[in-house]
């Protein structure tokens, strides 16, 4: 694969501008900013609150942030997403007159900068707002909102939000989104096509001599409810044969243990380090997973070591995983229902097949998430943006 240098020659007088949503850790949207800085290094940074910690801000190069007035607002550090019925206002309130490409990271409301008709809006999403759209009542339930005042305050606000949020989508040129999945979801709430360009991982990390196999499955996750651990260890208390190993932790972690019981096949590692996690994706007969994912990093961070997948047929799983009848070569099963025994079933039809599915696939598969390849696809998205803004431009002017 041949990779783009970051700056194309005629890039290097655009004035470019990248809204990110907040700042506050380095996570999953944040690998995506990373790329977009390096490709576009003379960007201005823009976002709705800069809190990141001084040992994680490598990644914007030195970079002033230009933040919102709620960067300002009394216990902003620490509660900034309780302004979330500000963020509409203050999203609109940055001025991007100066700029001949924005390219906004959203999750939330970045896209909604406001532009003009001779600048072109590049979005990345990452997942529309998902607590104001189908999972609503999950969320309500959640923050126990369901009923009274508090309940009464929270639909209003987001079906305020859900009538902003599509508004604020005509201001949009081109739609990017990280996985056919979240592409539907953009089509569902938008009504707007997306071009899919995965998130980049460092899959260079992962390369290195391949490690003897253990006869144990991992599941590697932060343990939290739409995880879906708990029936990742319930289907492997019902398998005694077969030795699991869960990573992580959360505020599922009792309830967790509770239904693996005194199973001697079940070892909670509990939280590890990123070597140890590197150590057990290299060793893993399986990497095992029963939730639904917008994209799923970890996934393919356990292609990259090699590493078979068994995992929930829905999300972003779908467009990471080559499955048993794929032409060039399976890399894990798919399972279609999330329960036990559909991963049971899956765990018994990877045995059957586990000659099939070789390290050497999963790593080749792994490359189309890589950083290079984020990159390219994004200088082709804004490329074709910008060719169709002129085009528009010309024939209005005609």
């Amino acid at each position: 694969m041949n990779v783009l240098h970051p700056v194309q020659p005629e890039q290097k007088t655009m004035r470019v501008a990248i809204v990110h949503e907040w700042l506050e850790h380095y996570a999953g949207s944040e690998r995506v900013l990373e790329q977009l800085l390096i490709m576009y290094p003379q960007a201005a940074l823009f976002a709705i609150v800069d809190f990141m910690p001084g040992a994680e801000r490598v990644m914007l190069g030195g970079r002033r942030v230009q933040t919102t007035f709620i960067q300002n607002l009394p216990l902003a550090r620490k509660y900034f997403r309780y302004y979330l019925g500000l963020m509409p206002i203050a999203i609109e309130q940055l001025d991007l007159s100066g700029f001949d490409l924005v390219i906004s990271s959203n999750h939330a409301v970045a896209k909604g900068v406001i532009t003009g008709p001779d600048q072109v809006h590049v979005c990345y999403v990452h997942l529309p707002m998902r607590y104001a759209w189908d999972m609503q009542a999950a969320y309500l339930r959640q923050g126990r909102m369901e009923g009274g005042a508090r309940g009464l305050y929270a639909r209003w606000l987001l079906h305020r939000l859900r009538n902003w949020d599509v508004r604020s989508a005509a201001g949009v040129d081109a739609f990017v989104a990280n996985s056919s999945y979240i592409a539907r979801r953009i089509m569902k709430v938008y009504r707007r096509e997306a071009t899919v360009v995965y998130p980049p991982v460092d899959i260079a990390r992962f390369d290195g001599p391949e490690q003897p196999r253990d006869d144990a499955y991992v599941v590697i996750s932060r343990m939290v409810p739409y995880k879906r651990i708990d029936l990742v260890v319930e289907a492997f208390r019902r398998m005694p044969q077969r030795i699991l190993h869960v990573a992580g932790d959360g505020p599922e972690r009792e309830r967790i243990r509770k239904v693996a019981g005194d199973a001697p096949n079940i070892v909670f590692r509990g939280r590890v380090s990123d070597a140890e996690v590197l150590a057990m994706m290299r060793r893993a007969r399986a990497f095992v997973f029963a939730g639904e994912e917008d994209f799923g990093i970890a996934m393919v961070e356990a292609q990259a070591c090699g590493t078979p997948l068994i995992v929930f047929g829905r999300g972003g799983a779908c467009d990471i995983v080559r499955g048993e009848d794929a032409p060039d070569g399976p890399t894990g099963v798919l399972f279609a229902q999330q329960d036990a025994d559909a991963i049971i079933d899956a765990v018994e039809r990877f045995e059957g097949m586990q000659d099939r599915i070789t390290p050497q696939a999963c790593r080749i598969n792994a490359r189309r998430f890589s950083r290079e390849a984020f990159r390219q696809a994004m200088f082709r998205v804004v490329e074709r943006a910008m060719q169709d803004v002129h085009a528009r431009g010309m024939q209005a002017a005609e």
